[in-house]
């Protein structure tokens, strides 16, 4: 099961509130995580976004469920500013823990 969470609606059309960030990570995608469930994380209408928004959004996801955030954080509606931005915090997220594993 997936869920799909529009941000347009929580965030308007730019992302920008880390607070907002963190609500959406604590309150939808952990939980959904540790279930093992897959989430759509739906840009539409959202023209862009900070890093440190995403980063906020995603990167303790990353870091605490790994291979299941990889497999279960899926991105829709992304233009491409945002979609660099997200894969500048996979990017950063991948180096920090293959150096911590080290």
């Amino acid at each position: 099961m997936t869920k799909t969470i529009e941000l347009m609606p929580l965030c308007g059309d730019f992302a920008e509130n880390k607070e907002i960030a963190r609500s959406i990570r604590l309150d939808e995608i952990v939980p959904a995580l540790s279930e093992g469930k897959g989430i759509v994380l739906d840009f539409k209408g959202v023209d862009g976004a900070t890093q440190s928004f995403i980063h906020a959004l995603i990167s303790d996801p990353i870091r605490q469920f790994r291979d299941v955030a990889y497999e279960n954080l899926y991105y829709k509606n992304t233009n491409k500013e945002i979609k660099e931005i997200i894969s500048m915090v996979y990017r950063y997220m991948q180096e920090s823990l293959d150096s911590a594993d080290d």
